[in-house]
């Protein structure tokens, strides 16, 4: 299952979310012809290294990590998120405030790595855990916005709306409990930074959910968007075509 939108457009265009989705593409196209050894050297020099970091070196390295990629899936999965949730985040915050707010979530969530494995040598890399930082600011400004996720059942697939408080919150129990007990798994996903990233972000609005009343904004919004929801997919026009026998 993975979402695809969220039913609650934003009232300004997301410049920022637009312009850090245009960037990750752009430089994950940059390295497109590189080889395996051109692409080892990269994240090696760019990517996020414990040990490297706590030698002192590559403290720049906690700011580049956020726009490589290991892989077409892995940019259009971060990027889908961004482009989901990040427009509301701007729309309420901001264009700079949101472009900082981003930054200092990867950053946030680049330290919990740092920390979780302290003597790691492998590259970690990818804009997940600024997104998570995102992920876990929405979830506390629009608890009960609705949110459409695919679930796929085989061969089949059905589109059903969920409130994002479920969506969300199931999302961050997945990286508690793939992350316990473990730094990485096979597959080398940081789900430290996952979490961390989460945390940060949702203390980083903090202060905003206060200022708009907290418990009261809670109260007077029920959870939900001002902007009216947008509307749901509409059934296909195809006509279905029975099976001859």
């Amino acid at each position: 299952m993975f979402p695809i939108r969220d039913h609650n457009p934003s009232a300004s265009i997301p410049y920022v979310t637009y312009g850090l989705i245009l960037i990750n593409v752009a430089v994950f196209l940059s390295t497109w012809d590189y080889g395996p050894r051109q692409m080892q050297q990269l994240f090696l020099h760019y990517g996020l290294r414990p040990a490297q970091f706590f030698a002192g070196q590559g403290y720049s390295s906690l700011f580049t990590t956020m726009f490589l990629h290991a892989g077409f899936m892995h940019l259009a999965g971060n990027m889908l998120y961004l482009w989901i949730f990040g427009d509301n985040l701007e729309d309420m915050l901001g264009h700079r405030r949101f472009l900082m707010f981003y930054m200092a979530s990867g950053v946030g969530a680049g330290l919990f790595h740092l920390v979780s494995d302290p003597w790691s040598l492998v590259p970690m890399v990818g804009a997940s855990g600024a997104i998570a930082g995102v992920l876990g600011a929405y979830m506390l400004l629009y608890p009960k916005a609705r949110v459409d996720v695919l679930f796929f059942f085989g061969v089949f697939f059905k589109i059903w709306p969920i409130r994002a408080w479920l969506v969300l919150g199931l999302w961050f129990g997945l990286q508690l409990l793939n992350g316990y007990g473990a730094q990485t798994d096979s597959t080398g996903t940081a789900y430290w930074a996952h979490i961390g990233g989460f945390i940060v972000g949702a203390l980083l609005i903090l202060p905003k959910w206060w200022a708009l009343g907290g418990r009261a904004y809670w109260a007077r919004a029920g959870g939900k968007p001002k902007q009216p929801d947008a509307p749901d997919f509409r059934p296909s026009s195809i006509p279905i075509i029975k099976r001859r026998r």
